[in-house]
């Protein structure tokens, strides 16, 4: 069973061009109807801004760590300055036309109770030509690895077969979130990913789901996508890939909805942003799942961050594998729960090429110091550098499911540095192990431990059993029968 590990999102760069908008929200209390009129009297008493759009997009892409850039318009307003404000601190790259054409579109909601009462919106748009864009585009998509599409019909998106065409030609993936219903104005790009409402308005009323996936595959072939992502609000999704026809109905995540606003754009930034890591469209469709999920638990346009996806990841059916081989991230959450019922933490690390006698009694023997044992292994290139270019025997993934395989073993986690300080001062064990004749200030990471209370042991090995002895024994052996033929 293959090991999916969690994303490095720092690794991608993303464009994002589209339609950005400045949700406001007036929050309230409402106990009683007009005398004026039968609706509600709200109460306001507090007032916030939201980035809203393709602005949510590139926020909720940001929020991931991965780069990114927006290329959208604005006004030359107050809401126009706010929104570039936002957008700033949270960490995204403008690349904003401030035009007097148009006024930057704001959409004002009143919330009583925790539900949205009433939408108001102000918006003069313009439409933009593709040829107005390419120098932006052209400057913004060097070293990108996917291009979002945020079409709001808003005027940003006016030609976007222009835009498609102009990514496809350099090498980058094109990610669509919908809104014109003529499809072929789409062509091209990867994906798209319309809501069942906006898939049904460009195909027709579904009755089953295997009517959704028919009309997907006739669209697909239809206009060139790779695949669609069919967004089903408490259905879930459904993911038709072009490859073999393959289909995918995956079930919803959320817990308890509060409100769905900026939901697809949390869908399309996570789906994009794995999309851009070269992970396949039914893992990435899975990720983006689980985010809409909890985008949908909270009220209004939400972005969802590494720690709180992470949270949520492990209860997706995305990472079912040998329980035990977790990243960074995965590891330290973990750790918080064993650390608030004040249980000892234990980590060690080493190569573990090929696990023999003497591992396992040094592994037994780290375990017996505390409740749970962390073992971190050195990745593939870091084993080449200390250990020469014929290691290691066994890949990563290999002595990582192996070690997780092991009573003795709670968490194993891979690093790629030559030495594992760096994590081990993330992790602070109440215990470091370490197995050889080392004197403690010799050891990677023991400085930052002590300073925090832990404590460093050092452990024999069995005698007479290493790897590389294993290895010779294994060369002589080879050499021998060589001898014999």
């Amino acid at each position: 069973m293959s090991v999916m590990h969690y994303p490095n999102f720092s690794e991608c760069k993303v464009v994002v061009i589209g339609d950005v908008m400045l949700d406001r929200y007036l929050h309230g209390d409402t106990s009683r109807i007009s005398p004026e009129a039968p609706v509600p009297v709200v109460n306001i008493h507090g007032e916030e801004e939201r980035v809203g759009g393709a602005a949510n997009v590139a926020v909720n892409v940001a929020a991931l760590g991965a780069r990114c850039t927006l290329i959208a318009a604005i006004g030359q307003d107050e809401a126009g300055a706010m929104l570039k404000k936002m957008l700033l601190s949270q960490k995204v790259d403008c690349d904003l036309i401030e035009s007097t054409y148009m006024s930057t579109i704001t959409k004002l909601r009143v919330i009583g109770r925790q539900q949205q009462l009433l939408r108001l919106d102000f918006e003069k748009y313009y439409a933009w030509s593709a040829k107005s864009l390419e120098h932006k585009l052209e400057a913004k998509l060097s070293n990108a690895k996917v291009l979002i599409i945020s079409d709001y019909a808003k005027g940003m998106i006016a030609e976007p077969q222009a835009l498609i065409q102009f990514a496809k030609a350099r090498g980058i993936r094109v990610v669509v979130d919908p809104k014109n219903e003529d499809l072929s104005v789409y062509q091209g790009a990867d994906i798209l990913t319309p809501n069942m409402k906006e898939f049904e308005a460009m195909v027709g009323e579904c009755h089953s789901d295997d009517d959704i996936v028919m009309r997907a595959q006739a669209l697909i072939h239809q206009y060139n996508f790779e695949a669609l992502l069919i967004t089903r609000g408490a259905h879930g999704m459904t993911l038709v890939e072009k490859h073999n026809n393959q289909y995918h109905h995956i079930p919803a995540k959320a817990r308890e909805v509060f409100d769905i606003t900026g939901a697809g754009d949390t869908v399309v930034a996570v789906l994009a942003t794995c999309l851009g890591l070269d992970k396949d469209y039914l893992f990435s469709a899975k990720l983006s799942n689980v985010a809409a999920g909890i985008s949908v638990g909270k009220l209004g346009t939400a972005t969802i961050g590494v720690e709180e996806l992470d949270r949520h990841f492990s209860e997706t059916d995305i990472n079912r594998s040998i329980s035990g081989v977790v990243n960074k991230n995965q590891l330290l959450l973990a750790l918080k729960k064993h650390k608030a019922q004040n249980q000892k933490i234990v980590m060690t690390n080493g190569c573990f090429d090929l696990l023999h006698t003497g591992h396992l009694a040094y592994l037994q023997e780290a375990k017996a110091l505390g409740d749970c044992l962390v073992v971190a292994v050195n990745d593939d290139d870091s084993v080449k550098r200390l250990k020469g270019e014929s290691r290691p025997l066994n890949r990563l993934h290999d002595r990582m499911l192996a070690l997780a395989a092991l009573k003795s073993v709670d968490y194993v986690v891979s690093f790629s540095e030559d030495t594992p300080r760096a994590l081990i001062s993330d992790v602070l064990p109440d215990v470091l192990v370490k197995g050889g004749d080392y004197e403690t200030t010799q050891i990677a990471g023991a400085q930052e431990v002590m300073a925090n209370g832990g404590e460093v042991k050092i452990l024999q090995f069995v005698d007479g059993y290493s790897t590389t002895q294993l290895v010779e024994r294994i060369h002589q052996s080879n050499q021998q029968v060589g001898e014999v033929v």
